[in-house]
């Protein structure tokens, strides 16, 4: 979105929370780091005479666009989420669907496993309670410390990913269960696609519950929404 932006006479600025190291380059003004809460997040609103908010966080990051909502609210600025509609289970998939990571590290109360973890890092210890699985780790920054899980590999990578290399993943490692958040787009969507071409189950974490809000699914519905409002 930032590139589109870019082109057009939008003074806008891209705020990254600061969880992932390696930031792509952007071609407008950016910042990184929290807010710190609603109140931080209102004060910079104020101080920055925003007019309009587009919360393009992940669909999992739901604490800040919870913020980014009662911010708005309080501030009377206009709140528009850019997001992905959620992957819809398609013929063939094999999908185990749950409502929180917790209720995913609950199903792993099961004999060992080769388990593809592909939740990002921010809740990788709760997979702790079950140590019995070989956990393949897909993280876009190496850990910080070292990891407790006894049998694991950390594969280090960022999307977008292909359907040929997750193939040679899977296999390499002989993938018997995926563990997946229903982040929707296409840059992650090859995992769910060879699991189910191979046969593989995928326990689908779902979305957290949102406040209402308005959400868009296209960068140019939100340049127009940014004219409208």
């Amino acid at each position: 979105m930032a590139q589109i932006i870019s082109k057009t006479n939008i003074n806008a600025r891209l705020s990254y929370a600061g969880r992932v190291s390696r930031l792509r380059n952007s071609p407008i003004e950016k910042r990184v780091g929290g807010f710190g809460g609603v109140s931080g997040l209102l004060k910079y609103l104020k101080l920055e005479k925003i007019t309009h908010v587009i919360d393009a966080t992940h669909p999992f990051a739901s604490q800040m666009s919870k913020n980014a909502i009662e911010a708005c609210n309080l501030a009377s600025i206009p709140l528009a989420a850019l997001t992905r509609p959620p992957w819809q289970k398609e013929i063939g998939d094999k999908w185990i669907n749950v409502p929180s990571i917790e209720a995913a590290v609950q199903y792993l109360e099961q004999p060992k496993k080769r388990v593809l973890l592909a939740i990002g890092r921010q809740k990788l210890s709760l997979f702790y309670a079950q140590p019995q699985h070989n956990y393949v780790l897909r993280l876009v920054d190496p850990p910080e410390r070292p990891l407790k899980f006894p049998n694991h590999y950390i594969n280090i990578s960022r999307g977008p990913f292909t359907i040929k290399n997750d193939t040679a993943l899977f296999e390499k490692h002989k993938i018997e269960l995926v563990i997946a958040k229903n982040s929707g787009g296409s840059g992650s969507y090859s995992k769910i696609e060879v699991a189910r071409n191979l046969g593989v189950s995928v326990i689908m974490v779902e979305r957290p519950k949102m406040p209402s809000r308005t959400e868009i699914f296209q960068v140019n519905a939100a340049l127009n929404w940014v004219n409208q409002v």
